[in-house]
């Protein structure tokens, strides 16, 4: 079972303010760990209250937050930001 990252339009430009090592390493997380394993939940955390349905991982000191659909085996990544300013 492979699934396929997206980058909302927003996420992308959050990813690329970012120092390089930092988005090499988030985009290799993504593709290491999310796209290739059967279950990518069981790397991040759900999270709770206005974000409840999206899942959270940590790389780093920065933190992806994304939305998992099922049905067509996709992972869009909504948010990417510094573990200080991604829930604001």
């Amino acid at each position: 079972m492979v699934w396929t990252i997206k980058f909302d339009k927003r996420a992308l430009k959050e990813l690329k303010k970012v120092d390089k090592k930092v988005q090499k390493d988030i985009v290799n997380y993504c593709r290491s760990r999310l796209e290739t394993d059967k279950n990518p939940r069981r790397f991040g955390k759900e999270l709770k209250g206005g974000f409840k349905g999206l899942w959270r991982y940590r790389v780093s000191d920065y933190r992806v937050v994304c939305q998992i659909e099922d049905k067509t085996l996709t992972i869009l990544v909504l948010r990417v930001a510094h573990r200080r300013h991604i829930y604001v």
